[in-house]
């Protein structure tokens, strides 16, 4: 299993909430719709919240500011990704960025592909 994560901040004029709602509500049943046809086996929105939480748990260690949420994909293999070259998948694809470039400020949002290698639970 090959995991993406994609670190998200929110285009300047969004606020949080305009931004998660947009991604909640809008984007995410466009990723559902495409979820088959990119072999997506799993998506997962993490929501940043509890705002002064973070702020003290940021102070106590010198960290920059966080995100506005944590988007996680999983597929199957790299092998299938690889694999999975054809036309609908490169629309799907282009059509998920547009819509990205909508909401998410993408040039201060980190995104990796990595394996899960689980300590607790």
């Amino acid at each position: 299993m090959i995991k993406l994560t994609f670190c998200l901040r929110r285009l300047p004029h969004l606020s949080r909430e305009e931004f998660q709602r947009y991604w909640r509500d809008t984007h995410a049943p466009l990723v559902a719709a495409r979820a088959k046809t990119l072999g997506i086996l799993r998506y997962v929105q993490t929501h940043t919240a509890y705002e002064g939480l973070n702020t003290a748990m940021q102070a106590t260690r010198g960290g920059p500011e966080g995100y506005d949420g944590v988007a996680e994909l999983w597929f199957e293999s790299a092998e299938a990704m690889a694999s999975n070259t054809g036309a609908a998948a490169a629309a799907a694809g282009r059509e998920l960025l547009e819509d990205e470039r909508k909401f998410i400020d993408l040039a201060n949002s980190p995104l990796w592909f990595s394996e899960e290698k689980v300590i607790v639970g």
